[in-house]
């Protein structure tokens, strides 16, 4: 940002990092193997919407994307709480959840709505029941890493899970090394 934008306080937005999505579906071995956890079969494209008829048409345009040869109504639309909206997709093959997040990141970005990604969540549970219980894979759009959330009931998490799923796939994953950007995301739509 230029000397202009320092002085009416303006900032330039970040652009999300698209690509490091494709690295979950080999790391998803290491958690099956080492953790016994597998994909739920659900992940959460989450962004703020903007106003105007771009953010109508990129709405329109994320879900034909995601909806191309979809007969069985695997994408949902919801918008939470706060305001947030999410394109919540399901399907039991990691990897088609991996391609349709990474369609709709890049959809967005194409309406100049990429800074506007905040993030991903792919959701595991144990393949093994009960197991440790389940955990979500959050991936920062703007940083392009992963942390893991373990929720465990209402407004409590699992961090020690959560520090040992990062432990087994730090070597996979970007995951974020800022402990303190690993927010809690309760109620969302996902399981």
């Amino acid at each position: 940002m230029g000397l202009f934008g320092n002085i009416f306080g303006k900032t330039k937005q970040v652009e999300p990092k698209l690509d490091q999505l494709f690295a979950l579906p080999s790391a998803a071995l290491t958690l099956e193997t080492q953790l016994d956890l597998v994909t739920s079969g659900q992940a959460g494209v989450c962004y703020k919407a903007g106003s105007g008829s771009s953010t109508l048409e990129s709405d329109e345009e994320i879900r034909q994307l995601l909806t191309v040869g979809d007969t069985e109504g695997k994408i949902t639309f919801s918008v939470d709480d706060l305001g947030y909206t999410w394109v919540v997709i399901n399907d039991a093959d990691l990897g088609n959840l991996v391609t349709r997040a990474h369609g709709a990141h890049s959809t967005l970005v194409e309406h100049g709505l990429g800074p506007r990604l905040l993030c991903t969540v792919f959701s595991f549970t144990p393949k093994t029941p009960p197991g440790e219980g389940a955990v979500s894979l959050v991936y920062l759009a703007k940083s392009g890493t992963f942390y893991p959330f373990a929720p465990r009931g209402t407004n409590r998490r699992d961090n020690e899970l959560e520090i040992r799923v990062k432990n087994f796939l730090g070597d996979e994953l970007p995951v974020e090394p800022d402990l303190s950007r690993w927010l809690a995301l309760w109620g969302i739509p996902i399981a």
